[in-house]
Parts: C-alpha cells; sequence; structure tokens
C-alpha cells in the first residue's frame, strides 16, 4: 500500500531525526590517525571510538538518504518498484527537508553541517513556496542563535555563491536571512588585550603585607583553581570572533554591492537597501563616497518605489551618522528629496513606510542637531504638522511626537506657534527646497484641527504642542506617552489587530420607563378614520372610459 509505505518512511526519518538530536555529543568527532589507532588504550576509551565511529558513519547514511529523497523529488524520479507516486513523493520530500533544517540550527557544531548547508541553500530559493519558507525560516534561525559566527559564515559563503552563479535572479527572501546576523561586536574596535585583559593575581609580598598566615593558604588554593579553570575554558575567543564577524560581513556587503552595481532593477535592490540601512554603520569609510553617489544616482533614477527611496535615504544617513562624521560630505539632496516626498507616504490602512520615515527624521534631525539649520527644521515641522492630518491615527501619533522632539531639540522653532510673521517673505508651501520656503512666516494652524480629533491622544498631543510642548504643568504628557520614541508609539497605537487604542467606552442607554405605541401617538378622530376606511372591502367596478367621452365631445 503507497500510503503506508510513505507514512512509514515519514515516522521512520523523523524518529531517527530526533534520536539523533539527543545522542549526538557536544563536540566534533575527528577521523583517529594512524599512531592512535595503533596505541593501546582502555577498554572504556575503546568502547567510546567505538560508540563515535558507528554515529558518524549512521548520521552520513541517514544524511544521504535524506540527499536522495529530495533530488527524487527534484528530478521526478520513480522508483524502480513503482510503488510510490510522484504526489507522495513531494509530502517525503518535505519531510526530509524539514529534518535538515532541524538538523542545521540543532546540531551547528557537529560533522557534516557544511554538507547540509550545500543542501538547503538552493532549497532556499526552491519554486515550491512552503520548501522555501521552510529553509529560509531554519536559516534565519540559526544566525539569530549562533552567538561564535562560524556557522553564520559558512551558510553566508554559500548563499553569496549561489546568488552569483545565479546571475542575481533569486528570491528576494535569501537576501533578508542577512538582517538576522548577530554581528553588533565590530561596532567597537579594540585592541585584544583591552578585550581580553588577563587576570592579575597578587604577587607573594602583596599577600604578606594584607593578608595573614590562614589567609594566605585559602588565597593561593583558590587562585591555583582559577588558573586550572582558565587554562579549562573552551569559550573562544573574542578576537577570533571578531575575525569570524568581520570575513561574514566583507562577503555579505560584496553581495551588496555586486547588486547595487550590476542588477539595480532586480527585485533584490529592497533587500539590499534594508541590510546597507542596518549595517551600514560598518561599512569601511573607503566605500563611503562611493556609496553615496550610487544611492543618490538610485534615488534620483525614479525606478524605486517610495518605500525603497527611504531606505536609500536611511542607509545615507547611517553612513554619515556612523564613522562618516570625519567626512566633509553634504547631504543637502537628500534632505531635499525627503522633504519633497513626505506627501507621497501611504495614508491607508497599510501605513507602509511610516515607520522608516520615523526613523530617517530620527538620524537625519535629532542625532545630526548641529548640522541642521532653523531654516530646515521650521519647514519639516511645519510640514509634518500637514502630514499628520492626512494618516491613520497611530500614524499622527508617531509623527506629532516626532514634532515634540524636534520642538525641544531646536528651541527657536516655537516662533511656529505664533501667528505674527517673522522677517521678510511670504510661506511657499509648495516649494521643495526647506531652507528657502520661508517657513518662519507661517503657524502650525494644522495643531487646531488635530486638537478636534477623534483619537484622544492624537488630541493630548495637538494640545500639548499648542502649549508649547511643556515637560511640566498641566499640559504636560503623561510619562507613557513622553518616554516612549515615535517608532513605539506608532506600533502601540497600531490598529492592524482591528482594534482601537485606547478601546471605546460603552454608552450607556437610559432605560424609557414607557413604551410609547403607535396608536398613542395620533389624533382619536383620525384614529378611527384610519380603522374605518381600512375595514372598507373595496368593490371593482368595470370602467367605462367611453361613457366619458361622449360626455366630453357633446
Amino acid at each position: 500500500d503507497p500510503d503506508v509505505a510513505v507514512t512509514v518512511r515519514k515516522l521512520v526519518v523523523i524518529s531517527l531525526l530526533e534520536l539523533f538530536k539527543d545522542i549526538t555529543p557536544s563536540y566534533k568527532i575527528r577521523p583517529l590517525t594512524e599512531a592512535e589507532k595503533s596505541t593501546k588504550i582502555c577498554k572504556e576509551t575503546q568502547k567510546l571510538r567505538e560508540f563515535e565511529e558507528g554515529l558518524v558513519s549512521q548520521y552520513k547514511f541517514y544524511l544521504e538518504n535524506l540527499e536522495q529523497m529530495v533530488k527524487d523529488w527534484k528530478q521526478r524520479k520513480l522508483k524502480k518498484s513503482n510503488v510510490v507516486s510522484l504526489k507522495a513523493y513531494k509530502g517525503l520530500a518535505e519531510v526530509a527537508v524539514r529534518s535538515l533544517c532541524e538538523l542545521l540550527v540543532a546540531l551547528p557544531h557537529f560533522n557534516f553541517h557544511n554538507n547540509i548547508i550545500v543542501l538547503i541553500v538552493p532549497l532556499m530559493n526552491d519554486v515550491s513556496k512552503s520548501v522555501s519558507e521552510m529553509c529560509c525560516e531554519a536559516v534565519k534561525k540559526l544566525f539569530k542563535q549562533d552567538k561564535l559566527g562560524q556557522a553564520s559564515l559558512g551558510v553566508i559563503k554559500v548563499i553569496s555563491g549561489f546568488v552569483k552563479g545565479r546571475n542575481y535572479e533569486v528570491r528576494p527572501e535569501m537576501l533578508k536571512t542577512f538582517l538576522c546576523l548577530r554581528i553588533k561586536e565590530i561596532e567597537v574596535k579594540k585592541d585584544a588585550e583591552d578585550i581580553n585583559k588577563p587576570k592579575k593575581f597578587m604577587t607573594f609580598k602583596e599577600k604578606r603585607k594584607t593578608l595573614s598566615r590562614m589567609q594566605r593558604k585559602w588565597k593561593k588554593a583558590e587562585e591555583k583553581l582559577e588558573r586550572e579553570l582558565l587554562e579549562a575554558e573552551a569559550s573562544e575567543s573574542t578576537e577570533k570572533k571578531l575575525k569570524v564577524h568581520t570575513e561574514t560581513l566583507n562577503i555579505v556587503f560584496v553581495t551588496y554591492f555586486r547588486i547595487l552595481k550590476k542588477a539595480q532593477r532586480s527585485p533584490l535592490l529592497p533587500a539590499v537597501l534594508e541590510g546597507l540601512a542596518k549595517f551600514a554603520h560598518l561599512i569601511n569609510v573607503e566605500f563611503f563616497d562611493d556609496l553615496l553617489v550610487v544611492l543618490h544616482n538610485l534615488i534620483e533614477s525614479g525606478d524605486l518605489s517610495y518605500q525603497e527611496s527611504l531606505h536609500c535615504v536611511q542607509t545615507a544617513f547611517h553612513i554619515l551618522s556612523g564613522q562618516g562624521d570625519v567626512l566633509n560630505i553634504d547631504p543637502m539632496k537628500f534632505y531635499t528629496h525627503l522633504y519633497k516626498t513626505l506627501f507621497k507616504l501611504h495614508a491607508g490602512a497599510t501605513n507602509e513606510g511610516v515607520e522608516i520615515l520615523l526613523q530617517c527624521l530620527d538620524v537625519m534631525l535629532t542625532k545630526r542637531r548641529k548640522q541642521v539649520s532653523q531654516q530646515r527644521a521650521l519647514a519639516f515641522i511645519k510640514r509634518l504638522c500637514t502630514l499628520a492630518l492626512h494618516v491613520l491615527p497611530n500614524s499622527s501619533i508617531g509623527i506629532l511626537a516626532t514634532n515634540r522632539i524636534l520642538m525641544h531639540t531646536f528651541p527657536k522653532t516655537d516662533l511656529l506657534l505664533d501667528n505674527e510673521s517673522q522677517g521678510s517673505g511670504v510661506f511657499l508651501p509648495e516649494l521643495d527646497e526647506p531652507e528657502y520656503c520661508n517657513a518662519q512666516n507661517t503657524a502650525l494652524w494644522e495643531l487646531h484641527a488635530l486638537r478636534r480629533h477623534y483619537h484622544p491622544t492624537v488630541q493630548s498631543f495637538a494640545a500639548h504642542l499648542i502649549a508649547g510642548a511643556p515637560s511640566e504643568g498641566s499640559q504636560a504628557l503623561k510619562p507613557e506617552l513622553s518616554r516612549r520614541s515615535a517608532a513605539e508609539l506608532f506600533q502601540t497605537y497600531s490598529m492592524d489587530a482591528m482594534t482601537f487604542n485606547p478601546p471605546v467606552q460603552s454608552s450607556s442607554s437610559k432605560k424609557k420607563s414607557e413604551v410609547l405605541q403607535g396608536d398613542l401617538f395620533l389624533n382619536e378622530d383620525l384614529n378611527q378614520l384610519i380603522k374605518r376606511h381600512c375595514g372598507e372591502v373595496t368593490t371593482h367596478l368595470p370602467l367605462d372610459f367611453a361613457k366619458y367621452l361622449k360626455t366630453s365631445l357633446r
């Protein structure tokens, strides 16, 4: 019976998977050398060696079987017995892929892990969506839990080679897995001596001065134990981890730069821009100029979606806020682009791009406050207030929270709360240059409209900003609003779950003591007339139109 045959094989595959996960040791088993084989050993060691050799050979046999199941499905080949159908092969292959994914995550330290990587990576780009998602999720999980970085480096090498070999025609999900890499340790580059300072033990003279004879004896035993522990410690050094992470990041950036250079209209571009935005602070200073030029050209080309252009802006400012501080680069064109395209933000239920926009504004205006002029800050505050009228409540809250931070960062922007003009010129809202639109000659009238918003939190923020964003007093915000960032507030008040935050209070309806019937509304005489007419039986008489026609002719 084909169904029974397939079910039994699936159960065997899963049972063996659980068995190998349980009995596999936490170290890699290496093959014995000739010298080791010839030396005499005790029975226990011989027994352990036999177990390890048997485990490795059976594990290898198991992996080969899983690989064959996947290959049989991929090549659409039926076995000679022709017992198992193609549909059954697919189900069997999916179980085999799931088992390989489990082993990839559970046993990154054990033998044949690189072989599993080589099998899994091409399946990340498989036609079957379920198989592709399964493999991508396994790789993400591996990246998140990999503390040493060795397993991640192996996967990154294979993915980079695969993407290049396919001429960048792969699923974007493959590159999105890079975002799960744990490479924050490279941020602070220190000397190995500073990172791994050896433990300093007391000298004999210091002990004699400060400790009694019994204390010296205890101290000696304690230090001996600490030395043994330090020698026996098998954890990887920070220097080695740093080296592995650097190599991993180099491969990631090479993949990103190749796509930016050769495949600018590829569907992989959003994933590349998102990755660059995340790891931009770790890019080598030598690439900054070229990368900024490429990003600006991409924005100016007009081929990008709004969200992709936001990722470009975000990447550019992450570069400039890190090591790029030392470079003399004016990012005015990126400020102008963002100011110009603010009203293109999606105002519908998807709220696409709002979170990225809030992050961009934070890194562009708040974190670079010393490089931002007052005119630019005024223009952005005015345009953001106008934008807050058009979008959903959670977006409005995030935007108003950003404006609150900007008003604290640039105290002189409170002139927008005054209706008197400052200096010469007229405010030009349609001008796309924030420096020259004369924003000092306008006022934030939008806040008065937002104060009558249907969402109570938007009302609170609008009233707070009208009062000058005070930190104390009756118009100050509650701590749960003032202590959160704009992005956090955007997420908190999101309506993705189709719920209103805060919940709408149910109105208590007053029950009427008497319910009036329809008859009581009518006049008594009118009521009798209606009843009489309703009770009459209507008689249908034949209509003789000719009689009336003759009368009129006479």
